[in-house]
């Protein structure tokens, strides 16, 4: 996950709140989402790899 450019949500915040990476580009993960906690990124914290479908489908959600 080295290569990987992570996007951090506009929600995380410097007070150990809701901190989340995605990844967004990666050449590993053609149909998978890297998802991170940021707080733990600098250390290369573990990374939860969320199926495409599932991943759309939650943020349809979020959105509506």
């Amino acid at each position: 996950m080295s290569s990987a450019l992570w996007r951090r949500s506009s929600y995380s915040n410097g007070t150990g709140g809701e901190c989340v990476e995605v990844a967004l580009t990666h050449p590993e993960a053609t149909e998978v989402v890297p998802v991170r906690d940021s707080k733990t990124a600098p250390h290369n914290g573990p990374v939860l790899l969320i199926r495409t479908g599932a991943w759309a489908a939650f943020l349809t959600e979020l959105k509506a």
